[in-house]
């Protein structure tokens, strides 16, 4: 039976498969072409790689790749990018836009002072207890204006702090337990 091709027909021998036929002529200049083609490619890797050694490491070559001159914006978004910094460079950029987010009448009064990744809060100080009082019953709408601004979950809670008292003196009039003036601060 054939399947559609003329071949000739072989003698079936009994003794087991025919032998492979000897490569001559052509086929054995191909596999010698091959074979030196191979050992000169291998030859001039060795070669490339002790010329680069020499030279004191790979060079940058036509085509761009990481080792090439970024400019400087570039090169910080690179930075924070492979540190993970994403999200306290934004929250610092939140900082410097204070103004621009709470208002200026607000941020008049009231200073971001820190940022704590872990817990997700930011500190806010108040200059007066009455503006502590007000950040607070703000703090829901501002939550979500930083969110928006940063990505949903950046900011969980903001922390109000109210003014510092003056520093605390300690002298002969001072009261053993009393803590001052600073009863009333905060």
């Amino acid at each position: 039976m054939t399947d559609g091709m003329d071949q000739p027909a072989r003698p079936s021998s009994a003794s087991g498969p025919s032998p492979v036929p000897e490569p001559s002529g052509v086929d054995l200049a191909r596999v010698a072409l091959r074979a030196a083609k191979e050992q000169a490619r291998a030859r001039g890797a060795a070669a490339q790689q002790k010329k680069q050694a020499r030279r004191g490491g790979l060079r940058s070559g036509a085509r761009a790749d990481g080792r090439d001159p970024l400019p400087l914006g570039a090169a910080i978004n690179r930075l924070i990018t492979e540190r993970g910094w994403e999200t306290p460079a934004a929250v610092g950029g939140v900082m410097g836009r204070w103004p621009q987010m709470v208002g200026p009448e607000v941020a008049q009064h009231c200073e971001p002072q820190r940022y704590d990744e872990d817990a997700r809060v930011l500190t806010v100080r108040c200059d007066s207890t009455a503006w502590a009082t007000q950040l607070r019953l703000l703090a829901p709408q501002l939550v979500a204006r930083l969110n928006a601004d940063l990505g949903q979950g950046t900011v969980k809670l903001i922390k109000v702090l109210g003014p510092g008292g003056p520093p605390r003196r300690y002298g002969p009039l001072r009261s053993p337990g009393s803590t001052g003036t600073g009863d009333t601060y905060g």
